[in-house]
């Protein structure tokens, strides 16, 4: 096809998501898988996902941070204060794994006033290439856990689990690319 370009994926890319993102749900939870290709080297996009200090960085749904413990690295706990207008003002989240080689980031969110109950989400990157061109793309795979509430359905559940990721991937698409534009 004429003005199409191959992708090129990272032949670890299908391994890891068999890894990180295909779990098993109990009869009482519901999950999914988003992907967000942006325009931006995978360092770059890492460098911003990685700071578990710093959700706000690109996360338009959090007004503030704090780490209640740790400094940032695997077993660090935040408060997330969230914008006004969601069904809660407050997460507690704890980072369960972060692996910088692999570009794997593990949450789990552990309390806060809201209904998101044992929820758990992988992030992982992928760096792709096109054919012809010197690299600088990255596929950002988010996918997610969580219990169905009470009076809730899976698919309200997800419908609004999929709304928040979804928003926050555009945004780091948009930031990182921005970024990377800055930076050539």
């Amino acid at each position: 096809m004429k003005g199409s370009k191959e992708l090129q994926r990272h032949p670890k890319t299908e391994a890891m998501k068999n890894q990180y993102h295909t779990s098993q749900l109990s009869s009482n939870q519901c999950g999914s898988s988003l992907v967000q290709t942006i325009d931006a080297p995978l360092p770059l996009v890492w460098s911003i996902i990685r700071r578990f200090d710093n959700p706000q960085a690109y996360k338009l749904f959090v007004k503030s941070c704090k780490l209640r413990s740790g400094n940032g690295g695997i077993g660090s706990v935040r408060e997330v204060m969230v914008v006004s207008g969601l069904p809660a003002a407050t997460s507690t989240e704890r980072l369960d794994e972060l692996d910088d080689e692999c570009h794997v980031m593990m949450i789990s969110i552990i309390g806060g006033d809201h209904r998101l109950v044992n929820y758990r989400s992988t992030t992982t990157l992928h760096e792709i290439s096109e054919e012809g061109m010197n690299g600088g793309k990255t596929e950002v795979v988010e996918s997610y856990v969580v219990d169905v509430p009470a009076g809730n359905s899976k698919e309200d559940t997800c419908c609004f689990a999929n709304m928040i990721i979804g928003c926050n991937l555009r945004s780091l698409a948009r930031i990182t690319e921005k970024m990377a534009k800055f930076h050539l």
